[in-house]
C-alpha cells in the first residue's frame, strides 16, 4: 500500500512516495522552497510539481502547518493567513487532480514516528516536538494523537511566543552558537515539563539528526530522544493520513 506524502513547511515543500507496509519512502524526496508569503494556490502549485514529477496519481497526504479539522485551514503558522478559513484540501486538490487528506504536521509527523519508529506500544503521554522554521507539537496519550496542539507558540514569561524564541530559524536568523540556542529551547521544555508532566519528549525535524551539538545543554527532567524517522516522519505521517491510517 502506497501514498503520496508532503510535508508543508515555511522555508520548503517536500514530498515522497511512501510503503505504508514498511513505513519507508520508496522514491527520493523532492524538496521545492516554499513560494514566498506561501499563499494557497502557489503552494497548491508547488505540491502538483512534486506529484507530476513523482508520476503520481492517487491519494496524496499532506502535513500542514496550520490547525485543520475536515481539510479546513483554522490557523495559518508560517505560511499566509489567507488560509485561514480556506479547504485547503479543496484547493490542493484541484491543482493536483487527486484526493487530498491534510492534518497538522507536527501530528503527521508524531503519528509516523508511533507506527514506524518504535513506539507504537508507548504508554503515558508522550509530547512531540518537531524543530524547524517553528516549533510543531504534538501529544500522543496512550497511543492517542491528540490533535491540532499548536505549543509552539506558547508565550513564555519575559520570552514571548515559544518559536520565536527558540526554534531553528530563530537560531539561525539571531546566530546563535548551538549553546546559546540550547538554553532557549530548554527554557520552552521547561515551561512544557511544568504544564503537562510527560512522560517523554521525542524531538524531531532536522536537528534531531544531530543531537551532540545540543544536547548536553539540556536539563529538564522528562527522559528525551530523538525521533527514529528524523526528517522523513512528517512525509511517511501525511502519507498515513492519506490511506486513513491517523492515530484517534
Amino acid at each position: 500500500m502506497k501514498a503520496l506524502g508532503i510535508d508543508v513547511g515555511g522555508s520548503g515543500i517536500k514530498g515522497a512516495i511512501v510503503d505504508l507496509n514498511r513505513g519507508e519512502l520508496v522514491t527520493d524526496r523532492i524538496r521545492y522552497v516554499t513560494p514566498k508569503h506561501a499563499r494557497p494556490r502557489a503552494v497548491a502549485l508547488k505540491i502538483a510539481k512534486i506529484a507530476s514529477k513523482l508520476e503520481w496519481r492517487g491519494e496524496i497526504g499532506v502535513g500542514f502547518p496550520a490547525a485543520i479539522k475536515n481539510n479546513v485551514a483554522l490557523s495559518a503558522s508560517n505560511i499566509a493567513q489567507s488560509w485561514i478559513g480556506t479547504d485547503a484540501g479543496e484547493v490542493i486538490s484541484k491543482a493536483t487532480g487527486s484526493k487530498v487528506t491534510l492534518l497538522n504536521d507536527a501530528d503527521a509527523a508524531a503519528i509516523a514516528e508511533f507506527e514506524y519508529g518504535g513506539q507504537k506500544d508507548t504508554q503515558g503521554l508522550v509530547i512531540f516536538i518537531t524543530i524547524g522554521t517553528g516549533l510543531g507539537t504534538a501529544f500522543i496519550n496512550n497511543g492517542v494523537l491528540v490533535p491540532n496542539l499548536e505549543l509552539g507558540h506558547l508565550y513564555l514569561k519575559n520570552k514571548g511566543d515559544a518559536e520565536w524564541y527558540a526554534s531553528n530559524a530563530a537560531r539561525k536568523r539571531n546566530n546563535h552558537s548551538w549553546k546559546v540556542w540550547a538554553r532557549r529551547f530548554n527554557h520552552y521544555l521547561d515551561a512544557m515539563e511544568s504544564l503537562f508532566q510527560p512522560d517523554q519528549f521525542v524531538i524531531g525535524g532536522g536537528v534531531s539528526k544531530r543531537p551532540e551539538l545540543f544536547m548536553e545543554y539540556i536539563s529538564v527532567n522528562t527522559p528525551i530522544r530523538m525521533a527514529a524517522l528524523k526528517n522523513e516522519a512528517g512525509i511517511i505521517g501525511a502519507a498515513m493520513a492519506a490511506r486513513g491510517l491517523k492515530r484517534h
